[in-house]
């Protein structure tokens, strides 16, 4: 007979939920891994090819750099596809690659097609600056690449070169007219808005969707190691909602249950746009995201300090079963959210471009 008892970290919200030595015990099967202890399914896994980049936006890169990971702690190819394998395996439908910039991973397109052949894997998706997207594009849609975020800050020419340092914002706009006519529906596009640099721009971007099938994607300013945030730069996601229906009439639209944005249409509009709410209202209870570093740390929280070195354990010769078991006792320690705005400003983490976007 097992004996029941309360696990520390594992406990829902009532004594009379706590997960038991037998739960656990089931957890190891396959489908239940990836569950914590607030019952959610992680079935979402963001995994960070390279941290290298070849723009520096100041909300991800900081302005004095990041000490790079030798080339021999990052992950490797099959490294990546066999932890791949293991958490689509596990329930994972849902897989994106991210940096860094992905496209300067060597070999991204072999990764590519390795991971497009997973039969239960639903979902391949990138995010990328699309400076490297257009050369690229046919193979990794050949491979199986279903979903593109392109992150673009600012539709002005001298605005973009100041956020990004580097003129290069044709490069972009001619990518996002090629993912549209491979037939990429939604395109999303990701914008990060900050108060005083970009948040004049929101119609603009807005005037996006309305011919095209675009997801314009607004994401509240987020604090990182080193990106100099501010709340002064925060522009809530009411404020941004505010600003569009001075000019365009919204219609709400439904999202999934796990779906980090909050959707809306103009109405008439052949797309439509989201927002990322994570600072003033966050969607920790329904998250079903984890993250893989390029150094092959696992990531239960994008702003949680506690990470799960994956790397020395399959280096170390470890077998399916201890991977598992280390997953899922990092998955089980998450919290039922993160820690707020201001208490995160001033916690240590990782810079972002070091965790994966």
């Amino acid at each position: 007979m097992i004996e029941l008892k309360v696990l520390p970290n594992r406990s829902k919200h009532s004594p009379s939920q706590v997960l038991t030595d037998l739960q656990i015990h089931k957890s190891l099967g396959q489908g239940d891994v990836l569950v914590d202890g607030f019952g959610r399914n992680h079935t979402y896994l963001r995994i960070s090819l390279i941290e290298q980049c070849n723009l520096r936006c100041k909300y991800c890169m900081p302005d004095d750099g990041i000490e790079w990971t030798p080339d021999e702690n990052l992950l490797t190819d099959q490294e990546i596809i066999r932890l791949a394998r293991l958490f689509v395996n596990q329930g994972v439908t849902k897989i994106r690659l991210t940096g860094g910039e992905p496209l300067l991973r060597p070999g991204i397109a072999t990764i590519a097609e390795e991971l497009g052949a997973m039969s239960k894997l639903k979902t391949l998706a990138i995010t990328t600056n699309a400076l490297l997207l257009k050369r690229n594009l046919h193979k990794l849609h050949s491979a199986g690449l279903n979903l593109i975020n392109i992150s673009l800050d600012s539709l002005q020419r001298k605005r973009f070169i100041e956020i990004t340092r580097r003129d290069a914002l044709d490069c972009v706009l001619e990518a996002i007219d090629s993912v549209l006519d491979y037939g990429f529906n939604p395109l999303k596009i990701n914008c990060v808005v900050m108060r005083g640099i970009n948040d004049d721009e929101i119609p603009d971007f807005v005037k996006l969707t309305i011919d095209r099938k675009i997801e314009v994607r607004f994401i509240e300013f987020m604090p990182f190691d080193g990106n100099q945030w501010n709340e002064s730069q925060l522009v809530p996601y009411h404020e941004i909602l505010d600003r569009i229906r001075q000019t365009y009439t919204l219609d709400k639209l439904s999202y999934g249950m796990s779906e980090t944005a909050k959707l809306y249409k103009v109405r008439g509009a052949s797309g439509h746009i989201g927002l990322i709410t994570s600072m003033t209202d966050h969607f920790c209870s329904d998250c079903n995201r984890l993250r893989i570093t390029a150094d092959g740390h696992l990531k239960v929280c994008l702003f949680g300090r506690n990470e799960v070195n994956l790397r020395n354990a399959l280096r170390d010769g470890a077998k399916d079963e201890d991977l598992l078991s280390l997953i899922n006792d990092a998955v089980g320690a998450k919290h039922a959210k993160h820690a707020g705005m201001h208490l995160i400003a001033n916690s240590k983490n990782r810079p972002m471009i070091a965790i994966g976007g």
